[in-house]
């Protein structure tokens, strides 16, 4: 082994490759990544994951007391420790995702709506029934929910045909993209699952407004918005069923299952008081159906206070402001419309879940994000956050360079 004290240049060159290695100087594709990526955001959301493992664990004992029977008992932590493989097979996929190049990651999207829309449309027909809907398609041992997948994907394929007006202002990108989400809502609704309608449509309006749309088309959707709720109201059983249920406290039938349930959640979140109860202290949780998905960010107010609830919110919030404020200077159309969108449903769910457990929303079925268990909902939200970390790289000293040329034109 040659002495490097004796071949001073070859010493220097390898000092030289050690201090690059790991530094702003690493050009390796994991060195890329790490420094292009947003750690601020990757930091949240790993965050927001670590206190749903939390919250699960906190939520199993009451899930497992409730779906326990004469053959089958489950394990206090059964739920715990299914989220935590869950989360095992999320993290990899997350951070496969946020590695990938702009443009695979696109083309990777669009191949994938057009997969799990198919699937969205098989699921009423060969899809697994739970609660009286049909959204789950087995695969061996394991379910999944084709629209989970499909909402990160869906967003991706809907902002890169809006961008695509900037090349071809002929292009009829409100007509395609809205004959998209209307196929899409309509199979949502024969499941049925209204709150995933929902999300899909206002993320559809928000990227109308990000992208510039004439004010003429936006005023004609907002305008359409209480006709179609009416609509919903007289003709879709599902809403019709959740509407009556938030507005008529008395109201008999179905919809009174769905008005307990809402109790049921205020109860459980406002039962610990601002500090909670402590960790495996509460015992509302124990008349709260669907405790560990659904309804987790009640059993977040009992055992840990109304200020950990605060903080979760916060969390969420921080995530979809940093996004936008990352967003400020960017001049790809199609990055900043897809990542938009992505920040946009990603908030949009995490609202609506807490809404419905502090009883201002309806009840919906929507899982709080990274928090509620859940494998395809963990994997889907993994999809979605890989693709917003990809969108949203950028390298920060490369506009700084001075070997970059600005070209004006002149």
């Amino acid at each position: 082994m040659t002495d490097i004290r004796a071949n001073p240049t070859k010493g220097a060159r390898l000092m030289a490759q050690v201090k690059k290695r790991g530094g702003r100087g690493d050009r390796s594709p994991l060195g890329t990544w790490f420094w292009d990526i947003d750690r601020m955001l990757l930091l949240l959301t790993l965050l927001l994951i670590a206190i749903g493992l939390i919250a699960v664990a906190a939520a199993s004992p009451a899930s497992a007391v409730r779906y326990s029977g004469e053959h089958k008992k489950f394990a206090p932590l059964y739920y715990f420790w299914r989220q935590l493989m869950w989360v095992g097979v999320s993290l990899p996929v997350l951070f496969a995702v946020s590695m990938l190049p702009a443009v695979l990651a696109r083309r990777l999207a669009v191949a994938g709506a057009g997969v799990f829309g198919l699937l969205l449309a098989l699921a009423p027909l060969i899809g697994a029934a739970h609660n009286g809907a049909r959204r789950w398609i087995g695969v061996g041992i394991a379910e999944f929910q084709p629209s989970e997948f499909l909402k990160p994907m869906f967003i991706v394929t809907v902002a890169w045909l809006l961008s695509l007006k900037a090349k071809d202002d002929e292009l009829p990108t409100v007509l395609m993209t809205g004959a998209m989400t209307a196929l899409v809502a309509f199979l949502l609704m024969l499941q049925p699952d209204f709150g995933q309608t929902v999300i899909f449509c206002t993320v559809w309006m928000a990227l109308l407004m990000i992208a510039g749309t004439p004010m003429r088309y936006l005023a004609g959707l907002v305008a359409m918005v209480p006709v179609g709720l009416g609509a919903a109201y007289m003709f879709y059983g599902t809403a019709r069923q959740r509407i009556d249920a938030f507005l008529f406290p008395n109201v008999e039938g179905e919809g009174a299952a769905d008005h307990f349930q809402v109790d049921a959640a205020h109860r459980t979140l406002t039962a610990g008081g601002w500090t909670g109860t402590g960790p495996g202290g509460g015992s509302a949780k124990f008349g709260l159906p669907e405790a560990h998905t659904d309804y987790i960010f009640s059993v977040i107010g009992e055992e840990f206070g109304l200020i950990a609830c605060s903080v979760v919110a916060i969390v969420f919030l921080a995530i979809v402001v940093r996004v936008f404020v990352k967003l400020l200077d960017e001049q790809d159309e199609f990055k900043l419309l897809a990542a938009s969108g992505l920040a946009v449903q990603f908030g949009a769910q995490a609202l609506v879940s807490m809404a419905v457990n502090t009883g201002l929303a309806p009840s919906k079925g929507m899982t709080l994000p990274f928090i509620s268990y859940g494998g395809s909902s963990m994997i889907a939200l993994s999809i979605g956050m890989g693709l917003l970390l990809a969108f949203t790289r950028r390298n920060p000293f490369l506009t700084r360079s001075p070997y970059v040329v600005r070209w004006s034109g002149e």
